[in-house]
C-alpha cells in the first residue's frame, strides 16, 4: 500500500494506542477493585495483550509495517532494514500513542481507580512492576538484575519471532522469486501481493504474532508484566506520574522511578539482538 510519511506516523500513533487500550485495559479489568472483571486471572491480561498486537498488526502491516514499539524501530534500523529519517517520527508517534492510549484506559476506569486500594494493583495498569520488589530499597538491586534478564530474553524472542513471522511467511519464496526475476518487491507485496500466496501468508504470520505476544505474556509475565515495549512502559508511566490522586485515588503511590530504565533498556538490545542475528542468518 503506497500512503504518505504522514499518514504512517498517525497509523503508528493509532497502532499504538490500540495497543495500550486492549493490553493494560485488560489488566485495569482483572486489578482494579469493583470491575466485573475484578480477580479474573492473568490469562484475560494474556490475552488483552495478545490481541493488543495482533488486531493492529492485521489493521496496519502493510501500511507502517505496525512496528508500535521503538525497541523494534531502533533495531531495523541499526540493521539497515528501516531509514534513519524517519525513525524519530515514529518514535514520538508511539510515545504518544502509548500516553493517549493510557488515558483512555484511565477514562473508563476512573470509578475502579478511585476505590482501588493496592498502590501496585494501579501503577501495574499503566507499567510493569518487578515481582522481586518488596517496597524497600534493599530489593532495587534484586528486581533490576530479574527484570532486567526477563525483559531481555522475553524481547529477543518477541523480535526475532516478529522478523522469522513476516519474512519467512507462506508463499515469501513467491516474493523472493519474483525479486530475482526483477520485479520490485515493493510493488509486488504491496500493489499485487501476488493473489491468495502472499495475503494469506501474510495474514496467517500477523495472527502468529499475536498469539506470540499472548504466548510470552503467559510464560514470563510472572517477573515482570513483561513490558517488551519502551513505549508501552515509558508512556504509561509518564501518565501515571502527571494524573492527580483526584483521578487515581488516596492510594495512588509512587511511579517507580528507580525501575523505569529496565523496560526501556532491556527490549532496545534485545531488538538490536535479535534483528542484526536474523539479519545474519536469514536476509
Amino acid at each position: 500500500m503506497d500512503v504518505t510519511w504522514t499518514v504512517k506516523y498517525i497509523t503508528e500513533f493509532i497502532g499504538t494506542a490500540l495497543l495500550i487500550i486492549l493490553g493494560n485495559g485488560a489488566v485495569a479489568n482483572v486489578d482494579l477493585k469493583g470491575t466485573k472483571g475484578n480477580n479474573s486471572g492473568w490469562v484475560i491480561i494474556a490475552l488483552g495483550y495478545g490481541f493488543g498486537v495482533m488486531m493492529p498488526a492485521l489493521m496496519f502491516g502493510n501500511v507502517s509495517g505496525n512496528h508500535i514499539n521503538p525497541a523494534f524501530t531502533l533495531g531495523l534500523a541499526i540493521s539497515g532494514l528501516f531509514p534513519w529519517a524517519q525513525v524519530a517520527p515514529y518514535l514520538v508517534a508511539q510515545m504518544l500513542g502509548a500516553m493517549f492510549g493510557q488515558l483512555m484506559v484511565v477514562m473508563v476506569h476512573k470509578p475502579y481507580y478511585l476505590q482501588t486500594e493496592n498502590p501496585n494493583h494501579i501503577l501495574g495498569s499503566f507499567s510493569t512492576i518487578s515481582n522481586v520488589d518488596d517496597g524497600t530499597p534493599t530489593s532495587h538491586k534484586a528486581a533490576w538484575v530479574n527484570g532486567f534478564l526477563n525483559e531481555f530474553l522475553g524481547s529477543f524472542v518477541l523480535f526475532f519471532g516478529a522478523m522469522a513471522l513476516t519474512k519467512n511467511y507462506f508463499g515469501s519464496e513467491i516474493v523472493q522469486y519474483a525479486t530475482k526475476q526483477g520485479i520490485d518487491g515493493a510493488t509486488i507485496q504491496g500493489k499485487l501481493q501476488l493473489g491468495s500466496f502472499t495475503n494469506s501468508g501474510l495474514s496467517v504470520a500477523h495472527l502468529a504474532l499475536g498469539f506470540l505476544v499472548m504466548t510470552l505474556v503467559a510464560s514470563l509475565g510472572g517477573p515482570t508484566g513483561p513490558g517488551l515495549n519502551p513505549a508501552r512502559d515509558l508512556g504509561p508511566r509518564i501518565v501515571h506520574a502527571l494524573l492527580p490522586k483526584s483521578v487515581l485515588g488516596e492510594h495512588k503511590g509512587d511511579s517507580k522511578w528507580w525501575y523505569a530504565w529496565v523496560p526501556v533498556v532491556a527490549p532496545i538490545l534485545a531488538g538490536i539482538a535479535a534483528i542484526a542475528l536474523f539479519k545474519l542468518l536469514y536476509l
